[in-house]
């Protein structure tokens, strides 16, 4: 297993020319090595290519037959031991602003931030212009996590958007993304809306506000709700799946993300007798949700079966992650409330997308403009992609995964 090889870091700079990262990955398949990360800078002519390998063999042998390589092109190496116990050496990081605009001031205040931090704006390109104007900076800097403090600051004196995240393929790996729902994918609360059914929406509404905010648990606050269905009909269970209303940019978002090959799902602290008729529509791969208890055509006011709460939502992101293959550092995960705090966390990436306070302080980025495709922006995908995808004809349709 990787985890029982030493990790490499091998870093090589020199004059950037055709050929040099062939050679690399040549002396390293000759000594068995398996690739953790890759990312490359080119500055002026300048190229600085940085490889992170796994190896149980000959660390000797390894060092050789890059050495003998590299040397051979007029390249430097520098090879680290010990990667993970030292300071964090400068690498490659995509910072992206959205705003609507994005105002030379807000842009000026980004840009002072990062030479504050010591960090150089390597390559700088527009990735979006409708709704929002989105512009992504690569730079090159060290620790991500000051960075990602100082330009949230900026954030917060402007009407802007901005998220920092590690550039590199780490960045366009990413192969799982889940969705809460209620408030994230569509507008509104479904448990309100059913709620106000029975002419109870406004208490229904405040324990979800409070559990929303981290202030109540939230599979007691769910049960408190649900009580308030006691008795309704089962089809307004239809009455309101059909009148559902997706967040600005969702369609876009999944239609989008399914083109471009990513696992798609929802993972929903709401009921799945309503959601799963939308998941059918937008062809995701998975859903996970409460199930409301009915007998007799009248809802009883009780959920059957595990509760989907906060804990819940993390075992279902890494549930699908398995089932699909793929490791938790490429699944991202959107949601917007405290019960999406685990899940977040627990995600390669989560973005809190005009969350709750309790949300946004753990969250990887943060999104406060309601429109969901903003999303696709922030894992590197560009609006001329997003008009490709959607120029090509149907798509395959997937069946969801429970």
């Amino acid at each position: 297993m990787i985890d029982a090889k030493r990790t490499v870091l091998i870093t090589v700079s020199g004059p950037d020319k055709p050929g040099v990262t062939s050679s690399l990955m040549g002396a390293l398949s000759s000594v068995g090595v398996d690739l953790l990360d890759v990312e490359q800078v080119v500055i002026h002519n300048h190229l600085t290519l940085g490889v992170l390998v796994a190896t149980d063999g000959d660390v000797e042998d390894l060092q050789e037959a890059v050495s003998i390589q590299m040397g051979a092109r007029g390249m430097h190496v520098d090879i680290d031991l010990d990667p993970h116990g030292k300071e964090q050496a400068p690498s490659t990081h995509a910072v992206v602003v959205l705003g609507r605009p994005v105002s030379a001031e807000a842009f000026q205040a980004v840009a002072a931030e990062l030479h504050r931090q010591g960090a150089n704006i390597d390559s700088i390109r527009g990735v979006a212009d409708y709704p929002l104007t989105g512009l992504e900076l690569m730079i090159t800097a060290g620790a991500d996590a000051a960075i990602r403090e100082g330009l949230g600051a900026v954030s917060a004196s402007y009407p802007i958007d901005v998220a920092v995240e590690r550039g590199g393929l780490a960045r366009r790996a990413k192969r799982v993304i889940v969705f809460d729902v209620d408030s994230t994918l569509i507008q509104g609360e479904v448990i309100e809306m059913l709620a106000a059914k029975a002419g109870r929406e406004a208490e229904v509404a405040a324990v979800t506000e409070a559990a929303m905010r981290g202030e109540l648990d939230f599979a007691e606050s769910l049960h408190e709700r649900v009580k308030a269905l006691e008795g309704l009909d089962a089809d307004v269970i239809t009455r309101v799946a059909e009148s559902l209303e997706l967040t600005p940019g969702a369609r876009t978002t999944i239609r989008t993300l399914n083109r471009l090959g990513y696992h798609c799902g929802v993972v929903s602290g709401g009921f799945r007798q309503v959601i799963e008729p939308l998941a059918s529509e937008l062809e995701l791969d998975f859903v996970r949700a409460n199930t409301l208890e009915i007998v007799d055509g009248k809802l009883t006011g009780k959920v059957i079966g595990e509760v989907v709460d906060r804990p819940g939502k993390a075992r279902a992101l890494a549930a699908f992650a398995e089932q699909m293959g793929v490791p938790m550092e490429q699944t991202v995960a959107v949601g917007d409330g405290a019960n999406d705090i685990d899940m977040l966390t627990a995600a390669g990436l989560g973005i809190a997308f005009n969350a709750k306070p309790a949300l946004r302080e753990v969250a990887d980025t943060t999104l406060d403009h309601p429109y969901l495709d903003a999303v696709l922006f922030m894992l590197g995908v560009t609006r001329d992609e997003v008009e490709a995808a959607d120029s090509r004809d149907g798509g395959v349709r997937r069946v969801p995964i429970d």
